[in-house]
């Protein structure tokens, strides 16, 4: 019990600190001449599948598997995503995840006017460590959601050395139930969030505000073991010149699956998976 009280008093100071921060770092990034900005867009399609299974009293494992492509949403692939991690439940308030990632990116079709060789695939590799913080404000659920990476990231040009750089992300997010007075089977809910993207390291020089998310969707709960969600997002990207901006439009589809792998039945944890 002392250890919960504790963690949640260290991680609101957190949240508290990192409000002050967010207010800050956009401007941090912005110290360039508006006039010599390059911004750009495009259109992506994100379709994923998320899995929490439950292999002990309070112990899980979480997966996400993505497929990504761009350029009018569909022409190019952009991403093969596969994160892995295991969630232990403190409370019913309080969930902590830890993992690693392995994405593969494929390179933009601008390298095919690149003289010098490049593979057209390169792969990344992170560790990850999250805090799940979930609040009941009426019918919505609210979640705060902290994630840091440890990135270990290269170019598309042949020979580029991996170099390693951390992420620092923030995520504040809801869902409302919309013919349901809570999450249950049936519901169609609504979710929004917005998520900052923070980033360091001695390649970070120009942008250590790497992007802001922005996202609404709605969703439908089938069971307690499978729901669905799409949605949209607008996604504001600050690239590594530091005067290069991408604005993204990003259609979303999703499938949250859960299981209990446990013999004894327990009660169920009421946690949302996010975006």
């Amino acid at each position: 019990m002392k250890f919960q009280i504790v963690t949640k008093y260290f991680f609101h100071r957190f949240l508290l600190i990192l409000g002050f921060a967010m207010c800050f770092f956009p401007a941090y990034g912005q110290e360039d001449n508006p006039e010599e900005r390059i911004t750009s867009s495009r259109s992506e399609l994100w379709t994923g599948l998320y899995t929490k299974y439950r292999v002990g009293e309070k112990l899980y494992y979480y997966g996400e598997y993505h497929f990504r492509t761009r350029d009018q949403l569909v022409q190019n692939i952009a991403q093969v995503y596969l994160r892995f991690g295991m969630s232990y439940i403190i409370d019913k308030s309080l969930e902590v995840t830890a993992g690693f990632v392995t994405p593969l990116y494929w390179a933009p079709p601008e390298f095919d006017n690149v003289e010098e060789p490049f593979d057209k695939v390169v792969p990344q590799y992170r560790l990850w460590q999250q805090l799940l913080f979930v609040q009941s404000v009426s019918k919505a659920k609210v979640y705060h959601q902290i994630r840091t990476e440890q990135r270990w990231k290269r170019d598309w040009l042949v020979g580029s050395p991996f170099e390693l750089s951390f992420r620092w992300r923030y995520k504040l997010a809801t869902y409302i139930p919309l013919n349901n007075y809570k999450l249950q089977q049936g519901t169609i809910f609504a979710s929004l969030n917005n998520e900052i993207f923070i980033q360091s390291g001695k390649k970070i020089i120009r942008n250590p505000f790497e992007e802001n998310r922005t996202f609404l969707g709605l969703g439908y709960i089938l069971n307690e073991n499978l729901q669905f969600q799409g949605g949209y997002t607008f996604s504001y990207q600050q690239r590594t010149s530091g005067i290069d901006y991408v604005n993204r439009g990003l259609v979303r589809l999703a499938i949250y699956h859960n299981l209990d792998f446990t013999k004894k039945k327990r009660e169920e944890i009421e946690f949302q998976p996010l975006f």
